[in-house]
């Protein structure tokens, strides 16, 4: 009988000069597979091998981890066509801290790494990063759709809501674009981010992700109680206001709404209205 289980992929063929002798797939994404590779002298490093779908990011992400220069984030090793050498941040992650000590917990090392990020001015913010305004291109549009059919829905106001924030944007500078649990790891350099979007605009954007995750977890993604309190705790510890977070947050959970349409997975873009319906309820 014949084997229908789809293949384990094999490792790509790293440069030589990466000095690679063993590779193991941590994880197989949409966007890319992530090896944990051990290098000659055994160091362990990892690499991201972008697929087409991930091939966006690759410099926009590699812009953004150079800019950071390890502060608070992995250090590039190296790029080769697709892929990304980078350092091993660790195993353990946010989201071990939210599962073993609680929502608050994890939140507060959130927004200590956030206040961390706004607070290092940084090199110059280096070209070629993606402005927040096309970073939401994809919300705009529908939201284009929906109004010229004559409906007003969450994408619209969300749009709105949007369009007026990046009208008037403070505290502009590089952002990770997709901080979330599972991309903040601890290791022995400790906090540290990985797999950045690599975005530029308004700092306060960067929370918005939190209100989202994790994925898995629609009691509290869909509470909107826990958002006015995650709102509240980034308001105190970042000097803004708590309505531009769950603003943003918002415009967020939307923009992922819009992205799962235009991939016709109405399931998904669902789950992210629902979540969207809670902020929009926190912001009441």
């Amino acid at each position: 009988m014949a084997d229908n289980a789809t293949a384990a992929p094999l490792p790509p063929d790293f440069p030589p000069a990466w000095d690679i002798v063993s590779a193991r797939l941590m994880a197989d994404t949409p966007a890319s597979h992530i090896w944990e590779v051990t290098r000659r002298g055994g160091d362990i490093a990892v690499v991201k091998d972008h697929k087409p779908a991930g091939l966006e990011n690759y410099e926009t992400g590699a812009l953004f981890l150079l800019w950071r220069a390890s502060r608070d984030a992995v250090r590039l090793i190296d790029r080769h066509n697709n892929a990304h050498l980078l350092e091993h941040a660790g195993d353990r992650t946010l989201l071990d801290v939210l599962d073993e000590s609680g929502d608050e917990a994890a939140n507060t090392l959130a927004a200590e790494m956030l206040a961390r990020l706004a607070g290092d001015a940084g090199p110059p913010v280096p070209p070629g990063l993606t402005p927040l305004r096309d970073h939401f291109r994809s919300l705009f549009a529908k939201a284009r759709e929906d109004r010229g059919s004559g409906r007003e829905t969450p994408l619209t106001r969300a749009a709105s809501i949007v369009d007026d924030l990046l009208s008037n944007q403070r505290d502009v500078r590089p952002l990770h674009g997709d901080f979330h649990h599972e991309n903040m790891m601890l290791g022995p350099r400790g906090w540290l981010l990985i797999d950045p979007t690599g975005v530029v605009g308004d700092a306060c954007y960067d929370a918005a992700n939190l209100f989202y995750n994790p994925l898995e977890r629609d009691d509290l993604r869909n509470d909107p109680d826990r958002a006015a309190r995650l709102a509240a705790l980034l308001s105190r510890r970042l000097g803004r206001d708590a309505g531009d977070f769950l603003r943003y947050g918002f415009g967020h959970a939307c923009l992922s709404a819009s992205w799962h349409l235009e991939d016709g997975n109405g399931e998904e873009a669902a789950r992210s209205l629902a979540v969207a319906r809670a902020l929009e309820a926190a912001l009441q």
